[in-house]
């Protein structure tokens, strides 16, 4: 790889690193969050809501914008934003204000995730895919030390360091990137596209349905379990959700081109099942990755940083188990890895049911150790399977699909913990999570023993 290939890869890196850095050093901050704002878990988890929802509608957004106005324009207008926002949240007067800068910094870092891996897939031409592999560390990575970066950060400098240490990357980036990424002219039917144009394309009726059902049904939800009874509002809003979802669906299934392309789940049935159970592999997996550090910082009463080393073996170990499954999988197809993914998390669910005051840490490393040599296994499985049940023609489409798969259980791992929990965490709670989760990963290894392993589709 030349020098100018490693500037590029650099300056790529150290701006889509931001996505992943963000979504997982959160996880160390909600126990800090409820104590600051004085607020039950329920609310304060729509500091992970609000962060999903907005990155699961602007990386396709970005992505197609960047196709229209240049990827070099879109990556440089991310970092600033990212920079806006991590440099005001700290500032926020009251909770509100700081889940409206938390979206604002979800719109800055998806916009140069989605163009991240075009730019290193058109520029970079020698060794392609060892510079894609390099783009992977970065984003794995940053999500594995995230919880670590964070408890360091809030046990010397309290929460507003989670945001502040965007700035040094945002910067460094900007300076590298302006310099080192080829300058691309968007094409000439840009100036002639109108505004309703750019709305049909990126299907922004779609965009709204999908958000505002989405968000109506969370709210109507979680509102429900804070105030421990239904009242005649929560049915409205909760409808409001189920009819916006519905209408969603509708059109989809018309839209010519289709924020989610729901026609493509009907006409390949094994892609949909592919998808299906990744949104359960990450439900399940997400509601440890922000469950454990509360349960462990109210219940066990173990501090930020001590909670970040903990949660260290749970990336580490996803790290270091992700090239080894490459090649596992290479050969024996994703089938067996998933099949022992799905023990392994049984396995770690059903630890979490036996949790106490008394367990020994060691108990936690190896539990959250099994956790995450489940998700190096899945990493690579599942998008395995995705390729295998996916016609070459549709592959673009089957990987947006694919991510918006991530982010849906993300969110529903975040509905999940704040219906459960409630006001605050507790043992019982944790223990009931274990038991939902156990039924999760026992379901998972039965969906991967009946799992074919056919070659992939070619393009119909």
């Amino acid at each position: 790889m030349s020098v100018r290939s490693r500037w590029l890869m650099i300056s790529v890196g150290l701006g889509v690193l931001l996505n992943p850095l963000n979504s997982s050093m959160i996880s160390v901050a909600i126990a800090r969050l409820q104590n600051v704002y004085r607020l039950d878990f329920t609310a304060v988890s729509w500091i992970i809501f609000s962060f999903y929802i907005a990155s699961s509608v602007a990386q396709p957004v970005m992505g197609k914008a960047s196709d229209l106005f240049g990827r070099k324009k879109i990556f440089l207008t991310g970092l600033v934003v990212a920079f806006a926002a991590s440099l005001l949240a700290p500032l926020s007067p009251n909770f509100g204000w700081l889940i409206v800068f938390r979206i604002v910094q979800s719109i800055g870092t998806s916009m140069m995730v989605a163009v991240g891996l075009a730019i290193v897939r058109i520029h970079i031409t020698e060794k392609q895919a060892t510079a894609l592999s390099v783009l992977s560390i970065f984003l794995s990575g940053a999500a594995a030390i995230g919880p670590f970066i964070g408890g360091v950060l809030i046990h010397w400098w309290d929460w507003p360091a989670i945001f502040f240490v965007n700035i040094p990357f945002a910067v460094t980036s900007y300076l590298l990137a302006w310099k080192n990424i080829p300058k691309d002219e968007p094409p000439a039917a840009v100036g002639s596209m109108s505004f309703r144009k750019w709305l049909d394309l990126i299907d922004a009726p779609g965009i709204l349905l999908f958000t505002v059902g989405l968000v109506a049904l969370l709210v109507g939800l979680l509102s429900v379990k804070s105030s421990g009874h239904v009242s005649f509002v929560h049915v409205i809003v909760g409808l409001i959700g189920l009819v916006s979802l519905g209408a969603f669906v509708r059109h989809e299934l018309k839209a010519a081109s289709p924020f989610i392309p729901l026609r493509t789940f009907a006409k390949y049935p094994a892609m949909t099942w592919v998808n299906i159970e990744f949104i359960l592999v990450n439900v399940l997996y997400y509601s440890l990755f922000f469950g454990l550090p509360s349960y462990l910082q109210v219940v066990r009463h173990v501090s930020e940083i001590q909670t970040g080393i903990l949660m260290l073996s749970l990336g580490l170990c996803s790290l270091i188990v992700s090239p080894i499954a490459g090649r596992w999988i290479d050969k024996s197809g994703p089938r067996p890895a998933l099949l022992v993914s799905g023990i392994l998390m049984a396995l770690g669910s059903v630890w979490i049911m036996t949790l106490n005051q008394t367990s020994p840490v060691i108990s936690v490393c190896l539990a959250l150790a099994a956790f995450g040599i489940s998700n190096g296994l899945n990493n690579v499985g599942m998008q395995a399977a995705l390729f295998r049940s996916s016609p070459k023609g549709i592959i673009g489409v089957a990987s947006g699909v694919f991510m918006t798969s991530r982010y849906l259980g993300t969110i529903l791992s975040s509905l999940l913990l704040g219906i459960l929990m409630g006001d605050k965490f507790s043992s019982v709670g944790f223990r009931l999570l274990g038991a939902i989760l156990t039924a999760i990963a026992l379901s998972l290894v039965f969906m991967s023993w009946l799992r074919r392993e056919p070659g992939q589709l070619e393009e119909s």
